[in-house]
């Protein structure tokens, strides 16, 4: 198997979907392609990978409907193989969504490397394994690309494309490209990083939390809450650059730095991460079902997804919902 024909498929001939790891992120990523009217070949190790992945797909799919579903779109489209190489055997684009383990992942993209038709695009979910480190073990790696999206992929448009050192150029713009064809927002990354851009930014707001809760400054509720009721409500219309350019009143950025620049060297922040000692542990497993109030894990998702779902509408950015 060669790159010579890396990607294949034109983007309008596209009809079916490979899905490889049926978890949250992996089942997140079938509901969202049936939903675009793919047909969907689906493959985990599992034992009870079917029922599990059936179960998101038809929780998944009243918040679909609210997106907008594309013609055709059935959750009947939906097959779950006994075996990987029977998953790809005809898929015209391939998404993995194992777990995040270096060594699993180089193995199971070199398995998909050599089971998918030649010309096939193979994207990994990937939080933040680089590709350069994923695609040691493939023959072709030209194919293999990130595209790693957000929880949940049927429902947070954003993906990040990039590929790695041994990654055919055209194979990044032909997904970037596909990504965008199947409702989703898409940044393409001129160079790896690892985490990649927003799991950066949400890590280093993610560890400040942390050692609030660590160190008895704030509890998962208040930390919760100055987000929702504060700059994430900004968040939802521009981030956080454009945020902060707007401190600086007329002035602008320039402004914003010239005045609050010298605060930059304030010890306000700790990117380190703390301990994950069981005091810290059990502090913010604690703090959750406390801010839960009862509500079951479904429960929450189900706002979840009503709240984004308001959003997105709220900000024009689903199909016919121009914000007023």
């Amino acid at each position: 198997m060669t790159d010579t024909s890396v990607p294949a498929t034109a983007l309008e001939d596209i009809r079916r979907v490979a899905c490889v790891g049926a978890g949250v992120i992996g089942g997140g990523w079938v509901a969202h392609f049936l939903g675009r009217g793919y047909e969907v070949t689906a493959w985990d190790p599992a034992p009870d990978a079917e029922a599990r992945l059936r179960r998101l797909v038809d929780a998944a799919w009243p918040a679909l409907e609210q997106l907008g579903l594309a013609p055709g779109a059935s959750a009947d489209r939906l097959t779950v193989t006994s075996t990987l190489e029977e998953a790809v055997a005809r898929a015209q684009f391939v998404q993995e969504s194992a777990p995040e383990k270096l060594g699993l992942k180089r193995e199971l993209l070199a398995r998909l490397d050599a089971a998918t038709p030649s010309g096939v695009v193979i994207a990994s979910s990937t939080s933040g394994y680089p590709m350069t480190d994923m695609q040691t073990d493939a023959v072709s790696p030209g194919r293999l690309i990130v595209g790693h999206p957000f929880n949940p992929p049927y429902l947070i448009p954003l993906v990040e494309v990039v590929g790695g050192d041994r990654t055919d150029p055209e194979a990044v713009r032909w997904a970037a490209r596909f990504y965008e064809a199947a409702g989703k927002s898409v940044i393409t990354m001129d160079r790896e990083v690892p985490g990649f851009i927003a799991n950066r930014l949400q890590e280093a707001l993610w560890r400040e939390a942390l050692h609030m809760v660590a160190g008895g400054e704030a509890t998962v509720r208040d930390i919760d809450r100055s987000i929702t009721e504060g700059p994430g409500l900004r968040w939802a219309i521009m981030g956080p650059m454009l945020t902060f350019a707007l401190a600086g009143g007329e002035g602008g950025m320039a402004h914003m730095l010239d005045h609050f620049g010298p605060s930059l060297k304030s010890p306000w922040t700790r990117l380190e991460a703390p301990e994950l000692d069981k005091a810290l542990y059990d502090a913010v497993v604690t703090g959750c079902d406390d801010a839960a109030d009862g509500r079951t894990i479904a429960d929450l998702v189900a706002e979840r997804d009503r709240g984004v779902i308001a959003v997105l509408r709220a900000t024009g950015r689903l199909p016919g919902s121009g914000a007023e």
